[in-house]
């Protein structure tokens, strides 16, 4: 191959993250000519509801993969937090890369931690699974609906809409925006999504000779870690939008996975841990645990 075509969407996070899988392949490849193909989502474009009442994160996906389809584009760069558990038969998960920081970040210009935030503040986020976790804590704050990429976040709380927002610390940094971060939240007070932090290379999966281009981009432990972590939401409805979260640790050898599912209000927080060597077994046991504890019932409520 003498061309490549990555398929992204336009906000400032996407194109560095696929730029730096441009940068990557040219480094690996010399000589192989890689191009963007910049395209905007519906995910992009609906601003004014949440992703839960509007189709999910899977809205962020699907062009990308229509432009793989028809010839477009190559492969597509993700955050894998975004991409639903289950890909189209046709598609595949190419390469998973070494992991950013998982947490999720605290970003306000007036309060250093939730807890000093006092009854009635504004905390802005656009993640039930934040939202959830948040209220059960701290149930005085107001927790309301803040979508739009990066800076138009960040911008809203500047100007004074919020009085703190959470976001990906992963998604800061990358951006230049780490200084913005007052405090990296606990695993404990805010455990991520399934693959936060991670970027995720999808392809077709006929494309033998595009997977083999992306193999070498692949990080083994945080593909394990990933796997069992999208194992947990598979398991429980595929939806990158339910109240759940999932992180996990490679250890001498063994996968260790923290998992919850959370109802929308944050009254009722199910948590379950597993260990084990086996990715989709491990998500598969903590999937279980959840479900023993009444996960279908918290997750029924939503809809």
């Amino acid at each position: 191959m003498k061309k490549l075509v990555i398929a992204t969407r336009r906000s400032r996070l996407a194109l560095w993250q696929a730029e730096h899988i441009q940068k990557e392949l040219a480094r690996l490849h010399p000589g192989l000519a890689v191009e963007l193909l910049p395209m905007s989502t519906k995910g992009d474009e609906i601003l004014d509801r949440s992703l839960d009442k509007v189709g999910g994160k899977g809205l962020f996906v699907k062009e990308l993969e229509n432009a793989m389809a028809d010839g477009r584009a190559d492969l597509a760069v993700h955050s894998i937090k975004d991409v639903p558990a289950d890909l189209p038969q046709s598609f595949v998960l190419a390469a998973i890369t070494a992991r950013e920081d998982p947490r999720d970040a605290l970003v306000s210009n007036r309060f250093a931690t939730l807890g000093e935030m006092p009854r009635g503040a504004v905390l802005g986020t656009s993640s039930l699974r934040r939202a959830a976790q948040v209220r059960e804590r701290h149930a005085g704050l107001e927790v309301k609906l803040l979508r739009g990429n990066v800076e138009t976040r960040v911008a809203k709380l500047d100007r004074g809409e919020y009085d703190a927002i959470l976001l990906a610390v992963a998604g800061l940094v990358r951006l230049g925006l780490g200084a913005r971060i007052r405090r990296p939240l606990s695993l404990e007070e805010s455990l991520p999504a399934p693959g936060q932090g991670a970027l995720g290379i999808e392809c077709l999966a006929a494309r033998k000779d595009v997977r083999q281009l992306l193999a070498a981009l692949a990080d083994a432990t945080t593909a394990q870690c990933v796997r069992a972590e999208r194992a947990v939401s598979r398991a429980l409805g595929g939806s990158c939008t339910l109240p759940l979260g999932a992180h996990a640790v490679m250890q001498a050898g063994q996968l260790d996975l923290s998992a919850l599912v959370a109802s929308a209000d944050g009254r009722r927080v199910l948590r379950a841990r597993a260990t084990g060597s086996d990715p989709e077994e491990v998500g598969a046991q903590a999937a279980r645990s959840l479900r023993d504890q009444g996960a279908d019932a918290v997750l029924g409520a939503l809809k």
